[in-house]
């Protein structure tokens, strides 16, 4: 029997290589004639860049850059197997565990040091990226980026604006002289699973800026600042980026990204699967095991274990998928591909003992294992 597992990162536990080796090495137990591969797989978000990096046979790269506060902060991407291409997170330079919680404030933070890796990237001789949002602690709209790519922006008594989301109110003008052509020919692929706007009730500042440490009467001034400027970028550029579809994702880099560097906004899981070569992995596959921390509604909106079975789903290939919580399992779930679904918890315990890494590669060891016992059955 041929078992592909590929399972998404349990985020705050085990990472996608390391929980399905945990997986396989249960599986063999059972069975050391299991024909068992794996594939790291992610949605976009965390552990985009290690699934993508090992996947195409790429490497790591460790740069230094501008950390949300202004602080330096160590960040790693990827570049894959081709030389060319690049894959950025860009939690890695803005992310929220960079901060602790008492030093949240999107008015001061900034994506800077996205733009920074996005330039070193540049200097080692990339052209195409690949950029995972999600997990940022900012809310200035990508103004950061653009600023350490060479745009600037002025107040209307012609100085430079500042950092961070309080800026965005003051910016009267754009100017985009200073672009690198080699930023202006680089191609840009986003992976953006939510469709908010940039400002407004469903906007960035409303949707997303509490959880980034915004009081109410931050979340009103984040949303003023975003609104103009997306005036003056519609004033200027002849750009709507309130009508581009997530241009609110990761604080409003989206827009920067769409509105900016023409980036196309695509479904995190179904771009990375598609890098990956996840379908050409599924050839001779009798099983397919995935998974992630939690499994929910949510999950069939976009999740890697959705977009995993939906596919294998396609080459009538059954799938099962493990997680630590199921509490809130949906019939959508079976729907989109999902064979069936079990957790991985043997009993009660602790949130914080269950996400511990030692007990979590445990569960999944022994999942594996029952799993594969399961199948001799057949």
């Amino acid at each position: 029997m041929k078992i592909l597992v590929a399972v998404d990162s349990l985020k705050g536990s085990l990472s996608s290589i390391e929980a399905n080796k945990a997986i396989a090495e249960g599986l063999l137990k059972a069975n050391p004639d299991f024909s068992v591969q794996s594939l790291p797989v992610a949605d976009g978000g965390e552990g985009t860049v290690e699934a993508l990096v090992y996947a195409t046979g790429g490497q790591f790269v460790d740069s230094v850059v501008t950390g949300p506060l202004g602080q330096p902060v160590r960040a790693r991407y990827g570049i894959l197997g081709d030389k060319m291409t690049a894959v950025i997170e860009v939690a890695e330079a803005c992310g929220l565990p960079l901060l602790p919680k008492e030093e949240r404030n999107p008015l001061l933070t900034t994506t800077y040091g996205v733009g920074q890796l996005i330039l070193d990237a540049i200097e080692k001789g990339c052209r195409d990226f690949i950029i995972g949002l999600g997990g940022s602690a900012t809310n200035d709209a990508g103004v950061g980026m653009l600023q350490a790519l060479g745009y600037q922006f002025f107040t209307k008594a012609g100085e430079l604006v500042g950092h961070g989301g309080a800026a965005l109110k003051e910016i009267s003008r754009i100017d985009p002289a200073h672009v690198l052509e080699k930023v202006k020919a680089a191609k840009f692929r986003v992976a953006c699973d939510v469709n908010n706007p940039l400002y407004g009730l469903n906007g960035a500042a409303y949707i997303y800026g509490p959880q980034k440490g915004a009081t109410p009467e931050m979340v009103t001034e984040l949303d003023e600042g975003l609104r103009n400027f997306a005036n003056v970028v519609l004033e200027q550029q002849g750009t709507d980026l309130q009508s581009i579809s997530g241009a609110g994702a990761a604080g409003g880099l989206g827009s920067a990204f769409a509105g900016f560097l023409e980036a196309e906004l695509e479904s995190g899981v179904e771009l990375i699967l598609e890098l990956a070569r996840f379908e050409e992995q599924l050839q001779g596959v009798d099983l397919v095991i995935t998974g992630e921390g939690k499994l929910d509604g949510q999950t069939s909106m976009g999740k890697a274990p959705a977009g995993i079975a939906l596919l294998a789903k396609q080459h009538r290939i059954p799938v099962i998928a493990l997680a630590g919580d199921i509490t809130e399992g949906n019939p959508s779930l079976h729907e989109s591909g999902i064979t069936a679904y079990f957790t991985i918890v043997g009993g009660p315990i602790s949130l914080e003992k269950a996400m511990n890494p030692e007990t979590t590669r445990t569960n999944l060891k022994r999942t594996g294992e029952q799993i594969g016992r399961v199948l001799q059955l057949f």
